[in-house]
């Protein structure tokens, strides 16, 4: 995922847009890992994790995004696909001793009492609370100088139609929501969905929007 718009309040929505090699295969969101129960997300088909993973019966949910720093060393990488699912499962975000095999990330874990941001850059973590009202988290974290921050956060605070501002028409500018870029080898990177969810003390509701499947229609 490369944004993530949360918004505090009685009720919790969120917005995750995932960016990602067209040619990666996934799938979209269900049960999807015995290991947790009860969790909804969609699956990365390549390494089996999620960028976005909800728990309704908890009332909470957990969004990944890639982040910018020291690479982990090949030989002992692994996948962060799990950590959203972890996060969303147990309610608590992983010990900084826990990270040195992870690449960098911003993992989210949002409940209605609280908002948590844990920044991980391949050296050192960062934990932090996001403020009250409408943030956006992008790959360089709470960044108030991204320019899809500078773009798109007073639409988002300005806005209780949030489906309506996925519509842009991809483009490859940096300000971009929705994106479309081709690389050099030829492969395509893009916004390939959106899943938007509500969290409430009656329940949790989510929706998922395959941005493949409406420009293949």
């Amino acid at each position: 995922m490369c944004t993530l718009i949360v918004r505090t309040g009685r009720r919790l929505s969120l917005m995750g847009v995932r960016d990602e090699l067209t040619d990666r295969p996934w799938e979209g969101p269900g049960e999807h890992w015995p290991e947790y129960p009860g969790v909804i997300g969609g699956r990365d088909l390549k390494a089996g994790g999620t960028w976005l993973a909800v728990s309704p019966a908890d009332r909470r949910a957990a969004a990944l995004l890639n982040g910018r720093g020291r690479a982990a060393d090949e030989r002992t990488r692994v996948s962060r696909g799990d950590l959203a699912l972890r996060a969303a499962y147990t309610g608590e975000l992983p010990a900084e001793a826990d990270l040195h095999d992870y690449d960098p990330f911003h993992l989210v874990l949002a409940g209605l009492s609280r908002v948590r941001l844990l920044s991980w850059d391949g050296e050192r973590a960062a934990g932090s609370e996001l403020p009250q009202g409408t943030s956006m988290v992008v790959n360089t974290g709470l960044d108030p100088a991204s320019e899809r921050v500078v773009a798109y956060l007073p639409r988002f605070r300005d806005s209780e139609r949030w489906d309506e501002l996925i519509q842009a028409e991809p483009s490859s500018d940096p300000g971009a929501l929705i994106v479309r870029h081709e690389l050099p080898d030829g492969r395509i990177f893009a916004s390939l969905s959106v899943m938007a969810v509500e969290i409430g003390r009656e329940g949790v509701t989510y929706d998922f929007t395959d941005l493949t499947a409406e420009r293949d229609g």
